[in-house]
């Protein structure tokens, strides 16, 4: 790629992507040249859908039941807000793709909805006995609220560095010569790839204790089980899309995977926990009518 090409400028998108589509270039930033290439635009434009629309069952279900406090963890939010802002800063500065830092800012902005919501319900259920607890949980949603909004700043001036050094077809590492061994990292990189490493563990983290709250209570009410399906379904064409694109030119395969290792275990990684939540919502949301009209059957055979 030729430097000083600016995203959004005037560069010759023929010498620049050739036989490459001219709306994914100039409207997403990057070079779709062949069927792999487009394939991972496809399934990351299909994973932002999912990722937009898994939200809103939640919302819903939260507004009818109205037991938001008390059907999800805090914890649960908690980490994915944590592990959702250590995404959002180390796709910026590993410079991932333009669709994986898309769906990041998505990521915060949809938690800190759904965290408002709880809080929201919380305050709500309580009332005006609301306990010191509640009063500790809003100082420290006010705290992570201060710390995303300083992740937020980090990503703003990384892309600028980007734009002055020049556009990439693709965002990650563009060498010039061919190289089949794992490229080296520079210091940003590494402090992007720490923190998307980070956000890979928040991100399993976060499923445990919702599983523990699904256990406790040995229901799922109040938990919308979409959230988690599209999420899975959301997960999967991330992490797909991430797998089939093409290495940058003069990039392996295997240097590819390094580079990208740590969002694709936060994305793929959380699959099979997602999976045990959907488990839980088959064992705990068998209506209790059909065991006591069992009940009543065996005893009405046993009197008989």
């Amino acid at each position: 790629m030729s430097d000083g090409v600016v995203l959004g400028g005037d560069g010759n998108f023929s010498s620049l992507c050739p036989h490459g589509i001219e709306w994914i270039w100039y409207g997403l930033g990057e070079c779709a040249q062949d069927g792999r290439d487009i394939a991972s635009v496809v399934l990351g434009l299909l994973s932002i859908v999912c990722f937009v629309v898994s939200s809103l069952p939640q919302y819903y279900s939260s507004c009818k039941s109205g037991n938001m406090d008390s059907a999800l963890s805090i914890w649960f939010l908690l980490f994915w807000l944590a592990g959702d802002s250590c995404n959002l800063t180390g796709s910026f500065l590993a410079d991932q793709l333009p669709l994986q830092k898309y769906t990041a800012v998505y990521y915060v902005l949809a938690d800190l909805l759904m965290l408002s919501m709880y809080f929201y319900y919380k305050l709500k259920n309580k009332g005006p006995r609301a306990s010191n607890g509640a009063l500790l949980n809003a100082v420290s949603m006010l705290c992570l609220l201060g710390i995303t909004s300083s992740a937020l700043s980090l990503p703003r001036s990384a892309l600028e560095d980007q734009i002055h050094m020049g556009f990439k077809g693709r965002a990650l590492l563009a060498v010039e010569e061919a190289n089949s061994s794992v490229q080296p990292f520079d210091t940003k990189e590494i402090i992007g790839f720490v923190f998307g490493s980070v956000s890979s563990v928040l991100y399993l983290c976060s499923r445990l204790p919702q599983m523990y709250t699904n256990f406790r209570r040995k229901s799922t009410e109040g938990v919308s089980f979409f959230l988690f399906a599209l999420v899975i379904l959301g997960n999967t064409t991330y992490g797909i899309s991430v797998l089939v694109k093409n290495p940058d030119p003069g990039q392996g395969e295997a240097s590819y995977m390094v580079h990208h290792l740590p969002w694709l275990i936060g994305s793929l990684g959380t699959l099979s926990l997602d999976l045990i939540i959907s488990v839980q919502f088959m064992i705990y949301s068998k209506p209790p009518r059909v065991s006591a009209v069992g009940d009543e059957e065996t005893s009405a055979l046993l009197q008989n």
